[in-house]
């Protein structure tokens, strides 16, 4: 079995409205094992840092100004072809067309606030595992 990791992140929304933990209860149940976790409030200069390659999109300063709004819960996830499965697992980025059980579709609010972060390449997976945990933070 190739096991990899990849990064989520419940967004400050869905953490808000205390869904942090039923979230990381169905990030288990969906067979990831969570490798390091940190709950934190993002200043607007480490939110704007995590998106910038959304820097030119016409929703990067609403996405920073949500992501700042209150906190977020990182984690870095393990399971085979995580990247993949955790995509597929949390549903589309609009809750609405979200398969249903998904954890979009049950704890997110629209596409702004569709609940989780969750990276799309295995690339991308270790560049924002980095930006929140040192090697010392993962187990």
């Amino acid at each position: 079995m190739n096991k990899n990791l990849t990064f989520t992140m419940i967004k400050p929304a869905a953490v808000l409205d205390g869904h942090s933990g039923a979230i990381l209860a169905k990030i288990a149940e969906g067979g990831f094992t969570i490798k390091a976790l940190r709950m934190q409030r993002l200043s607007k200069e480490q939110a704007e840092a995590f998106y910038i390659i959304h820097k030119e999109r016409p929703f990067y300063a609403s996405l920073v100004e949500s992501m700042t709004s209150g906190p977020i819960v990182a984690a870095i996830l393990e399971k085979e072809n995580a990247v993949l499965a955790y995509r597929e697992y949390i549903g589309a980025t609009n809750p609405a067309e979200a398969k249903d059980g998904s954890i979009r579709k049950l704890y997110g609010k629209s596409i702004g606030d569709n609940a989780v972060h969750g990276s799309d390449s295995d690339e991308n997976a270790a560049i924002e595992a980095d930006f929140f945990f040192s090697g010392m933070e993962r187990f």
